[in-house]
């Protein structure tokens, strides 16, 4: 017996990428287009009709403000949300406090007229689609939602790093797991599956709200405690050494498990560069890619880590992990900052024994 499709509502006020996103939904045959709207107003009433598994929502369009009504579906009735983005400092603000919203990803904006890279966007946009209908959405962060207390550093060397990768969903786990941070915590190197142009505003978000200084990383700079450093989006992220310190190094190579950045691309210069004095951490996503490399990481003697089912989003990547055995403990979102940094004070023990 077949699976019934997946159901999806388009919502978006230019008629011509409604028609292009039916046109790629509709040639799936796993999914269909129940229904399009031009405006947040007229998609109230076709949720209502049609019960979508997932919705496709732009951020500018008339009648009401796109997060406005992101924000009232999300508190009144919480369900998968695709944002279609515009892929500009603006847009990626705006984005960026989509996911804050509750939104589960974003895709880019489709470029009219050019039809050459049309198979690869249909592909990213269908397989977010099926992310999103197995996905558990969540309701909006509170903007009144006081800053976690910050927990209690470890006494540790420059040595000690902590090394995080995650996709679908991410950037709010990310926030979930930094914001607790003390400002003398251990240095973190993070992947995060984002295109060019949003990780600069990603990493400056974070920072205005974290206790830890958080930037995009830089090819060359050194790597110190108490900052976090995000990978480009537009290449991967690598840990070096030169002498007695670590160093980022960026490298713009192809795609690996189609993603630069690449998860694996960084905790695998980890296990290679840092070994035991590391702690890995794969957080929610959709794919496998930062499996292999927190396996390789437990192989050189790090700690490794991974979100549980419960508190994903998308319990793709960790679930990968945790099959290959790459995993040593299986961590809920909420107490992931305190056990890793548990995890960070106990092999400064172990090292000193």
């Amino acid at each position: 017996m077949n699976a019934p499709r997946i159901k999806v509502l388009c919502v978006d006020d230019s008629a011509l990428i409604r028609d292009l996103l039916s046109e790629i939904i509709n040639e799936q045959p796993d999914m269909e287009v129940v229904a399009t709207a031009p405006d947040p107003l007229v998609a109230r009433d076709l949720i209502k009709q049609y019960n979508p598994d997932v919705l496709t929502l732009d951020v500018e369009m008339p009648r009401m403000d796109g997060l406005d009504f992101l924000e009232r579906l999300m508190r009144l009735r919480p369900m998968p949300v695709l944002m279609v983005s515009s892929l500009t400092q603006a847009g990626s603000e705006v984005t960026l406090r989509a996911l804050e919203l509750g939104a589960l990803d974003f895709v880019a904006k489709p470029s009219l007229g050019i039809r050459s890279g049309m198979k690869a966007y249909a592909e990213e946009i269908t397989e977010k689609l099926r992310a999103a209908a197995r996905s558990r959405p969540k309701r909006a962060r509170k903007r009144d939602t006081p800053v976690p207390r910050a927990l209690e550093a470890p006494m540790v060397s420059s040595e000690k790093l902590v090394i995080i990768g995650a996709s679908t969903g991410g950037t709010e786990a990310i926030r979930s797991v930094l914001e607790p941070m003390p400002a003398n915590g251990p240095a973190i190197l993070i992947t995060q599956h984002m295109p060019g142009g949003f990780t600069r505003s990603f990493a400056e978000r974070l920072d205005r709200i974290c206790r830890i200084a958080v930037k995009e990383a830089r090819d060359g700079e050194r790597i110190l405690p108490g900052h976090a450093y995000v990978a480009p989006g537009d290449a991967h992220l690598k840990l070096v050494r030169n002498g007695a310190n670590y160093v980022v190094r960026l490298d713009g190579g192809p795609p690996v498990n189609r993603h630069r950045p690449s998860v694996d691309v960084l905790f695998c210069s980890a296990a290679d560069q840092a070994g035991r004095n590391a702690i890995g951490v794969l957080l929610t996503g959709m794919g496998k890619d930062g499996a292999a490399g927190l396996l390789e990481m437990r192989r050189a003697g790090a700690a490794t880590l991974a979100q549980d089912e419960a508190s994903c989003v998308v319990f793709g990547m960790p679930r990968e992990a945790i099959a290959l055995d790459a995993a040593e403990e299986v961590v809920g979102l909420d107490d992931m900052a305190a056990r890793l940094l548990k995890r960070v004070a106990a092999s400064g023990r172990s090292q000193r024994v």
